[in-house]
């Protein structure tokens, strides 16, 4: 790992444990290779201009697509970076993890080509009915909201090893925070299940504007984050200020 990237991993005083590569790492980005190769627009290349414009008609579903699952994937880098564990808790936790990404890449392609289409003017034909928006809708939130809380166990988990580890009191609280973070934003995806099943399968759609909290919370939960650590790094001055 390149010393800047290494640097802004650990700027938040979080020391790194996974600096090498380990069998994990090399097996998790073959599948989130994997998942990319499944997105790609097209696997032909087209032969007329007819075909070539309808392959780009499908850049825009792809390009957010890719850059949901860069998300994902840096969320996970960021994870073994910062503990480097390998025990059986945190392997079942990221096999989970990778089985939930590789099942939701085409129900996620699906979505955002049906958004970007809409946006186009050329959304037909893709729904028979009002409830498969719902279904669709909650399809997405569940998987959403299980990948953030799949992260969350894998923080917890290194978190209850916070003696092997040697995790100081400030890494013990940012880990902690990491687990919060995780599930909060967990949360708004099952906040927006719940709106589309209450909501009139009409206007289920609606329920995607709910994830817009996300922005919200992370504004509240990194100012509390600040706080907590400015506190922590205070109380170490003092304690480390000799009498």
């Amino acid at each position: 790992m390149s010393l800047p990237l290494q640097q802004h991993i650990q700027k938040d005083g979080f020391r790194l444990r996974g600096t090498e590569m380990s069998r994990i790492d090399g097996f998790s980005d073959v599948v989130f290779g994997f998942a990319l190769t499944l997105l790609v627009v097209s696997l032909e290349v087209p032969k007329t201009y007819a075909e070539l414009h309808n392959s780009m008609r499908g850049f825009l579903p792809f390009a957010i697509c890719f850059f949901f699952l860069m998300m994902v994937w840096y969320a996970h880098y960021r994870f073994f970076r910062r503990f480097g564990t390998h025990d059986f808790g945190t392997i079942f936790f990221n096999g989970c993890l990778l089985f939930v990404v590789l099942f939701y890449v085409y129900p996620l392609k699906f979505l955002f080509t049906f958004l970007a289409n809409a946006v186009l003017g050329s959304a037909q034909n893709y729904f028979e009915s009002w409830q498969q928006v719902r279904e669709l809708m909650l399809l997405y939130g569940v998987g959403f909201a299980t990948v953030y809380l799949l992260l969350a166990a894998l923080y917890w988990n290194g978190l209850r090893q916070r003696q092997q580890l040697e995790l100081t009191d400030l890494e013990v609280l940012l880990a902690r925070s990491y687990v919060s973070d995780c599930i909060g934003v967990g949360c708004i995806g099952l906040i927006s299940c719940i709106t589309a099943m209450v909501l009139p399968a009409s206007h289920a759609g609606l329920s995607g504007w709910v994830y817009s909290l996300i922005y919200f919370f992370k504004l509240v939960h990194g100012r509390w984050t600040r706080k907590k650590i400015a506190h922590q790094l205070a109380l170490e001055k003092l304690t480390a200020t000799p009498h």
